[in-house]
């Protein structure tokens, strides 16, 4: 299987660059623990702000994206957990979700806003979430 890149043909200001690159290393770093250690953490970080719309986790993705070749690929832990971080850093937060698929196996993370996936293949339907971190309001 040949590896699509998911990258915005547009790059980001470099505030946007900093403050992506900042959401990925963290998201890097979360991404080593183990899940409930991850759901632990993003319930902390996600206290205090507002649910995140569409278009802003859908700019986040698209930042994260444009300025990381891991999180355009096949890295879709760290890349949804950029995403919440990188919404999170300008007040807002997305549902964070983990979940799985039985037919072929195989795991995805990513994150949702007014209640759809943002940026994903229309396949991501077919997993059944196993951990999602929402929003305050939303739990």
């Amino acid at each position: 299987m040949s590896q699509v890149l998911d990258t915005s043909s547009v790059r980001p200001a470099f505030g946007s660059r900093l403050a992506a690159r900042t959401a990925i290393v963290a998201g890097r770093l979360i991404a080593h623990l183990p899940p409930r250690r991850i759901r632990a953490v993003l319930g902390l970080v996600r206290r205090g702000s507002r649910p995140a719309r569409y278009e802003q986790a859908l700019r986040a993705r698209q930042e994260v994206t444009a300025v990381s070749t891991l999180c355009a690929g096949h890295y879709c832990l760290q890349r949804s957990l950029a995403t919440a971080l990188l919404c999170r850093m300008r007040g807002s937060w997305p549902t964070w979700c983990s979940g799985v698929r039985i037919s072929p196996f195989t795991a995805h993370a990513w994150v949702e806003a007014e209640g759809k996936p943002v940026g994903e293949p229309d396949d991501t339907a077919t997993y059944r979430a196993m951990i999602k971190v929402p929003g305050q309001e939303q739990t």
